[in-house]
């Protein structure tokens, strides 16, 4: 099953850096580049951290 992935485009919407993303979240920035490339999923736990800390609903990033 593929997850469709907004990632990139909310980030930069809200204005915020990979760099400044992977430190809020606590992973790598290599770690967001393989998430907004689609090249590896994020466990629960960061894909909640990431939705907080962009301010808007998992659902909104991640899509089955």
């Amino acid at each position: 099953m593929e997850l469709k992935n907004n990632l990139q485009k909310i980030r930069k919407e809200k204005g915020v850096t990979q760099e400044e993303l992977a430190k809020k979240v606590g992973v790598t920035r290599q770690t967001i580049i393989c998430i907004e490339h689609g090249n590896c999923s994020p466990s629960i736990s960061v894909a909640l951290k990431i939705g907080k800390t962009l301010g808007v609903c998992v659902d909104d990033i991640f899509e089955i």
